[in-house]
């Protein structure tokens, strides 16, 4: 737990500093962070699950020495979905905010021998790379992204989820190829419903065809066998 009172974590059995944990062949680095995590999800499998999916079939994916898939990963935190991109063959480029959160990525991408070249670590505003892109004429083949409900971006930009997501959601239109494979949308917050996200997503992906699934990502209680209702998550798939 952490204790309200000087927000500091608590141990309540002996636990290393660091620690690896292990998802099918994956490893992912956690520790105690400042900001009451320690460095995953377990929930998100579900999305990793699907991309591997969305990633596997080389004639879907085009997936070739010289043309591998172009993935954009914004808010992308520790880096699992851009490990698990990468490891299967995508071009990654990995955007987040927080400078230490970065640094954590690349040792998870360390860890999963994914070279330098695989992924492109940025800090940087989303909202911003993503504008700056489109005028550039940079364009992805799939994008990922996990929004916060509230943020700061890396010169103090304001981020509110349900004022700036759709404008977010909008200007990645501009940067999606001609042919793209997927486009994933993940949140936590009660300001906006599956539905929503999916209706985000119905507009900028109609003209590709495709199919978009929608709902709510769950963790299983080991005793009773509850679902716990984590976040919610709109996935579009060529």
């Amino acid at each position: 737990g952490r204790s309200k009172a000087d927000g500091k974590w608590q141990k309540i059995s002996t636990i290393p500093d660091r620690w690896e944990i292990n998802w099918q062949d994956f490893k992912f680095l956690l520790k105690f962070s400042d900001f009451k995590n320690i460095g995953i999800f377990p929930e998100q499998a579900s999305n990793w699950e699907w991309l591997r999916s969305a990633l596997r079939n080389p004639e879907r994916s085009r997936r070739t020495e010289d043309y591998p898939l172009r993935v954009l990963n914004l808010f992308a935190y520790t880096g699992a979905a851009s490990v698990v991109c990468a490891k299967f063959g995508a071009e990654v480029t990995h955007v987040d905010s927080v400078k230490s959160i970065n640094s954590w990525a690349k040792e998870n991408a360390k860890l999963n021998a994914v070279s330098e070249e695989q992924i492109r670590f940025l800090e940087d505003d989303v909202l911003k790379f993503v504008m700056r892109e489109a005028k550039r004429g940079n364009k992805y083949d799939g994008i990922i992204m996990d929004p916060p409900r509230f943020g700061h971006g890396i010169k103090g930009e304001i981020w509110k989820l349900a004022f700036d997501l759709p404008k977010l959601v909008f200007e990645s239109q501009k940067i999606l190829s001609l042919d793209p494979v997927f486009f994933l949308i993940n949140a936590y917050t009660a300001d906006l419903s599956s539905i929503a996200l999916k209706n985000l997503l119905e507009n900028v992906t109609k003209k590709f065809g495709g199919k978009i699934e929608s709902g709510e990502l769950v963790l299983k209680e080991k005793s009773a066998g509850r679902l716990l209702p984590s976040g919610i998550f709109a996935r579009w798939q060529r």
